[in-house]
C-alpha cells in the first residue's frame, strides 16, 4: 500500500513559506506517496497552487480528540510535524498514526517514534539557525535530499487578471512597482516608524516614478497605518488594505513588485519566495533566525544595546532599534536595488 503521510505545516505565514525547501524535498522523495498538508486557510492561500502535495486538511476550532477522530478517516502512515507543540503530538498519537516524526521540544519527545533533537546553548536556550535550515534537517532526517535551500511560491494566473482595475493599471503603466510593509504580527517592536514609511515613500515617487502600494494585514491597526501613510505621501501611494484583496490576489500582486521594502514579517518571505527584490528592516529579531541566502536582499539591521530582544513590545522610553534606521539608509538600498545592483 502507497504510503499516506501527513504533514503538519506551521502556522505563521512566513514560516509556512520558509518550510517551501524541505516540502519540496519530501515530495521528491516520496513521489509515489499521497501527501496531506494540515494547516489553516491562510496558509493554504498562500501555499496554492503546490505541487508538492496531494490533498489540504484544513484546521478548524477543533479540539485534540476531535481533530485526532477526523485524521483517522484518513488511514495515515505517516505524520511529520512541523509545528511545534505538545498539542499536535498528542493529536497524531491519539489519530493512531504509526510513524510520528518533528522535533524532541515542548514536552512531547515521549510521543514521537522518531525525534530530531533541536540546536540549544548549554543553558537550555535555542541558538539562532536559520528557519529553512530547521525545516530542512526534518526532510534530512527520513532520508531526502536537502542541499536546495530555495524558496518557492507559485501565483495561479487566474488572480492576476481578478485584481482591481485600479491596480492592473498600475502593473500594465511600466512604472516600477514598490510594495511597503509596515505591519507585522509579531509585534509593534518589528515596525519601523511609519512616518518613515511615508518619506520614503514620497522620496521613491520623486526619484523613480514609483507608483508604491501599501501592503497591511486586514485589521484596524494596521489599515490606520496604512492610511497615515498614504494621507501623508499623497496621490500615487495606495493602500491594499483598503481592496478586500485574497491571500491569492495579494501574492499575485508582489509578484509584479520591482521592490519590497519590509519589516521582517511574513510578507517579506512571500517576496523572497517569488524572486523579489527585497530591502528588510530588522530590530528587536536576530537575522540568523529568517536568513535565506537570497542575493536579492539587502537587510538593515537597527543598533541598540538592548538588539536583539525578541520581545514583540518594545519596553525602553524609545524604540531605539528602529528609530536607528534612517530614511537615507533606506533610500541608498533602494537606489543599489532598482539601480540594478543587486540581481
Amino acid at each position: 500500500m502507497a504510503r499516506r503521510i501527513l504533514i503538519w505545516l506551521p502556522s505563521p505565514l512566513g514560516d509556512a513559506v520558509l518550510s517551501t525547501p524541505a516540502l519540496r524535498a519530501i515530495r521528491e522523495k516520496f513521489k509515489d506517496a499521497r501527501i496531506y498538508f494540515l494547516t489553516n486557510q491562510s496558509v493554504k492561500e498562500v501555499l496554492s497552487p503546490s505541487e508538492f502535495n496531494d490533498e489540504w486538511i484544513i484546521t478548524k476550532d477543533d479540539s485534540v480528540f476531535k481533530l485526532a477522530k477526523r485524521l483517522g478517516k484518513y488511514g495515515l502512515t505517516d505524520s511529520i510535524l512541523m509545528k511545534n507543540s505538545f498539542g499536535a503530538a498528542l493529536t497524531v498519537l491519539l489519530a493512531g498514526i504509526k510513524n510520528r516524526i518533528g522535533y524532541a521540544r515542548d514536552r512531547r519527545s515521549l510521543l514521537l517514534t522518531e525525534k530530531i533533537k533541536p540546536q540549544r546553548y548549554p543553558c537550555g536556550t535555542y541558538k539562532p539557525s536559520p528557519m529553512i535550515d530547521y525545516y530542512l534537517k526534518i526532510a534530512n532526517a527520513i532520508g531526502c535530499e536537502t542541499s536546495n535551500r530555495k524558496m518557492e511560491l507559485s501565483v495561479d494566473e487566474s488572480e492576476l487578471s481578478s485584481l482591481n482595475e485600479k491596480i492592473k493599471e498600475m502593473i500594465s503603466s511600466g512604472k516600477p512597482i514598490i510594495i511597503l510593509v509596515p505591519g507585522g504580527a509579531f509585534g509593534p517592536s518589528k515596525c519601523w516608524p511609519a512616518d518613515r514609511f511615508a518619506k520614503a515613500a514620497m522620496l521613491l515617487k520623486e526619484k523613480y516614478d514609483a507608483s508604491v502600494l501599501v501592503s497591511v494585514s486586514p485589521n484596524e491597526v494596521e489599515r490606520k497605518v496604512a492610511e497615515n501613510i498614504c494621507n501623508t505621501a499623497g496621490e500615487g501611494v495606495i493602500s491594499l488594505g483598503e481592496m478586500q484583496l485574497s491571500l491569492g490576489q495579494l501574492k499575485a500582486v508582489f509578484s509584479k513588485a520591482s521592490l519590497v521594502i519590509t519589516n521582517d514579517t511574513g510578507p517579506r518571505h512571500i517576496a523572497i519566495a517569488l524572486k523579489r527584490k527585497v530591502i528588510t528592516l530588522f530590530g528587536p529579531n536576530d537575522p540568523k533566525w529568517t536568513e535565506t541566502g537570497w542575493q536579492g536582499e539587502i537587510q538593515i539591521v537597527g543598533t541598540a544595546d538592548c538588539v536583539p530582544c525578541a520581545k514583540p513590545n518594545c519596553f525602553q522610553e524609545r524604540h531605539i532599534c528602529m528609530e536607528s534606521i534612517s530614511v537615507d539608509s533606506v533610500m541608498s538600498a533602494a537606489e543599489k536595488m532598482i539601480g540594478g545592483e543587486k540581481v
